[in-house]
């Protein structure tokens, strides 16, 4: 500090916080003295890291306060008023900390009393700036009597100066002065003051008075504001198109804030008036006039033109506060022009804040969230991808309100929402991978994990699933690679059928375990990780134990260490005694890298596997109380993959059975055209005959369908994540885990269930309800042809008579 290189000493200084942890005393007696003589004749950068290391020291109590205040205080204090402007604020913003530490007598005896000094008119600008800045902060320091005797007198004083900064400065810091001060003292001080230099010359006073004004809007009564405060609001309003531009984009900024704060108070009329002013707002710029071509005139219009953006920007940021204040039910009559527009804007800014707030909206209309289907596919093809990252954001969320929200509304229009949606989301996901822009197109494939919840299985496996796999393919970003793989596990994770599921896991074990690249293969060392996150283990076990452990072969050292890592992983989805088999290959893997490996740092990770793999516990296919959770979880995504095996099966006995009503439908009606062909003295006889056959099979065709209804209406809730946390059954069977399912459904899902029975069957927990059904439903048939044979039987009677 003492050579006088600027260099030395302000790594020194960078350096304090260090020292003080180290040794506080010495460097107490020895380091700051030298620090403080240097501090009078440093340059900028040794003053601006000084003031970041003084309240580094604060922060982290490596002394006492008391201490602190006598050693550190008075160089802060020294510091304020340094001739350079941003040296004197990072000295403020310390000192402004500082004081929230310091005790009461501290502040009045080393801040306070010199501050009355410092407010005097006869003091520079930058004394004056400093004082109103500490004035706002011990404004929370002091009783109120305290700052009505010995500060209101400073604020009142440089409320009132003739610098129009220091008038703009203090009638910032009178907020936090109405806070200190209480609601009494705010009306009778604070608020003419307010209203005084609501009518300053200055224009920048003026604004400050606007936006204090509506930032204390909750401490004035419903007569402060009706008779002061909208008055002062209303001549805002009216100035900021004639004459005083520069309170525009404040006014549109705090509009939302205003008008809901005001909103007891407005009569109808005014109600519309403001909702008028802010429609103007929002298309502010869109429709002006082309000047001339002179170019002070086109600087005037670029000027005009980055204001009216931010308008339209601050419009686009009040537009959730706005539909409170119309009411969301009148939002289709009020407000969906407006929407449309922002949402259309020429200007990216104005469609990107609109993204953002896209959720709060949905929320907000909630029934009536349908109507706004089109502007989410509008933004979701947007040519900006800063609109698209900020719409993904809250995506999942976003569609489950569009499929789910409008539940009191026609089901129609719900639906008309799907078709669009899926187009706009392929389009979107394709723009953000053939742009720079890598972390937005993983943020969307990450998002896209919640369609199984959206679309159906079949939509997701012919428009998105096989786009996941060739992003893992071809992708050459890490993270997009991984996003992708984990957001495929979660499409096969509820896809629903087994055909599918199987063409699947081949393709992933072909194309990425046994691929050429041994990028792939590092890939699909990766799924396997997700794919133990996501699916039970016995499913593993079933597909990807062995295509994993025959990776130990590798040629490629990258692949058989990060297999070696994944190992623990592998070994814990095993269960003895079902699995031991397995087990048997596992070690039989293990003991060949230990005796062939010969990459040493593969071999390293190898022998510190084996130790980890020792000591690791194997569950038993038992119930044990120490893997109490994890087996829970475990058992709950082996019974729902069982869900989805019976659920197929439900469809393909629907489908047969179908298949089985239309034949009858067509023999009975070949019979009918045979029979009409007879002479007119047996009609009545056959009709007599015929009717009750049909009629059987129509009733019996409606309580088939009536069943398997029920059993589509299961199989959709069985994969919203609101039914994800049933009951748990350990599942010994496919028949009787789907009876324990629809046991533990509870009342929801019995609800589905009222037919006798499935109902019989789920109390008894015995038997399988899909067995159930196709018996039922062959019992049926067969009543029916008996029927049938009955028929022709007594005819053929008839016809010998």
């Amino acid at each position: 500090v003492s050579s006088g290189q600027d260099i030395q000493g302000t790594s020194v200084v960078a350096n304090l916080p260090v020292l003080m942890r180290q040794n506080p005393a010495e460097t107490l007696r020895r380091v700051l003295p030298k620090i403080r003589e240097v501090l009078h004749v440093a340059g900028v950068e040794m003053q601006l890291t000084a003031a970041v290391s003084f309240l580094t020291v604060l922060q982290e109590e490596s002394v006492s306060i008391h201490t602190y205040s006598h050693s550190f205080l008075h160089i802060i204090l020294q510091n304020l008023e340094h001739r350079d402007a941003g040296v004197s604020n990072a000295w403020l913003e310390t000192l402004l900390a500082v004081i929230e530490a310091l005790p009461k007598e501290t502040i009045r005896h080393e801040i306070l009393n010199p501050l009355v000094s410092k407010a005097q008119l006869s003091q520079t600008l930058q004394s004056r700036l400093v004082s109103c800045k500490i004035m706002g902060k011990l404004a929370n320091k002091f009783e109120a009597h305290i700052i009505k005797r010995e500060i209101l007198p400073m604020v009142k004083s440089l409320c009132q100066d003739v610098e129009y900064e220091v008038r703009t400065c203090m009638c910032r810091q009178l907020e936090h002065i109405a806070q200190g001060i209480g609601t009494e003292l705010t009306k009778t001080v604070v608020l003419p003051e307010l209203v005084e230099l609501a009518r300053d010359e200055s224009s920048s006073v003026r604004l400050a008075a606007f936006e204090t004004l509506v930032n204390l809007l909750d401490m004035f009564d419903a007569d402060d504001r009706s008779q002061t405060v909208l008055p002062l609001v209303k001549s805002f309003c009216e100035k900021s198109f004639k004459a005083d531009e520069s309170i525009l984009v404040s006014l549109s900024f705090h509009l939302g804030k205003l008008c809901n704060g005001l909103y007891g108070i407005f009569t109808p009329e005014q109600h519309l008036r403001f909702l008028e002013f802010y429609k103007k707002l929002s298309t502010l710029g869109l429709q002006q006039e082309n000047g001339h071509n002179d170019n002070q005139l086109q600087l005037q219009t670029l000027e005009q033109e980055k204001k009216y953006i931010s308008v339209r920007k601050n419009c686009a940021y009040n537009f959730p506060a706005m539909i409170v204040f119309v009411d969301p039910k009148n939002f289709h009559l009020e407000l969906y022009s407006i929407f449309f527009c922002l949402c259309h804007d020429p200007e990216v800014p104005v469609r990107y804040t609109m993204a953002i707030s896209f959720y709060e909206v949905a929320k907000l209309l909630n029934s009536g969230v349908y109507t706004i289907h089109k502007e989410l596919v509008t933004l979701l093809q947007d040519e900006s991808l800063e609109v698209l990252d900020a719409l993904v954001g809250h995506l999942p969320e976003i569609l489950e309100l569009m499929t789910n929200g409008g539940e009191n509304s026609g089901s129609e229009s719900k639906l008309l929402s799907i078709p669009d949606l899926i187009p706009a989301l392929t389009t979107a996901e394709q723009r953000a991978a053939t742009s720079l822009k890598w972390r937005t197109h993983e943020k969307l494939l990450q998002k896209y994990a919640c369609l199984p919840h959206i679309i159906s299985s079949d939509q997701i496996y012919y428009r998105f699933l096989h786009r996941m796999l060739t992003i893992i393919l071809t992708n050459n970003v890490l993270p997009v690679q991984k996003a992708a793989a984990r957001t495929l596990c979660v499409y096969l994770r509820y896809n629903r059928k087994q055909e599918q599921r199987h063409e699947v896991i081949q393709k992933l074990i072909e194309q990425l375990g046994q691929g050429k690249s041994y990028w792939n293969r590092l890939r699909f060392l990766d799924t396997c990780e997700f794919i133990m996150e996501l699916f039970s283990k016995s499913f593993f076990c079933k597909y990807f134990f062995l295509p994993v452990l025959e990776l130990t072969h590798d040629p490629v050292a990258n692949v058989r260490m990060k297999l070696c890592y994944l190992l623990p992983k592998v070994k814990s989805t095993l269960k003895i005694p079902t699995d031991k088999h397995l087990l048997q290959q596992l070690e039989l893997c293990i003991r060949k890298l230990l005796c062939q490996e010969k990459d040493k740092d593969v071999l390293t990770i190898v022998k510190r596997t084996v130790l980890e793999l020792d000591r690791m516990e194997i569950s038993v296919d038992v119930f044990q109380k120490r893997f109490y959770e994890n087996d829970l979880l475990d058992q709950e995504k082996e019974r729902q993959e069982h869900l989805l095996l019976e659920m197929e099966q439900l469809e393909k006995e629907k489908q047969q059975n179908e298949g089985r009503s239309t034949n009858v439908n067509d023999k009975m009606f070949e019979k009918k055209r045979r029979d009409s062909k007879t002479s007119s003295v047996l009609a009545k006889s056959i009709t007599l005959s015929v009717p009750g056959s049909s009629s059987g099979t129509s009733a019996g065709k409606e309580d088939k369908k009536s069943k398997l209804v029920r059993s589509q209406s299961f199989s959709t809730q069985a994969l919203h994540p609101k039914y994800s946390n049933i009951d748990k059954c350990p599942n010994k069977s496919s028949a009787t885990g789907y009876t324990s399912s629809v046991s533990g459904m509870g009342k929801s899902c019995m609800l589905s269930f009222s037919d006798d029975s499935f109902r019989t069957h789920s109390a008894g927990n015995s038997g399988n309800a899909a067995f159930t059904s196709s018996s039922s439903s062959r019992n049926l048939f067969n009543s029916t042809d008996q029927k049938n044979s009955g028929s022709k039987e007594s005819l053929s009677r008839k016809m010998s008579m």
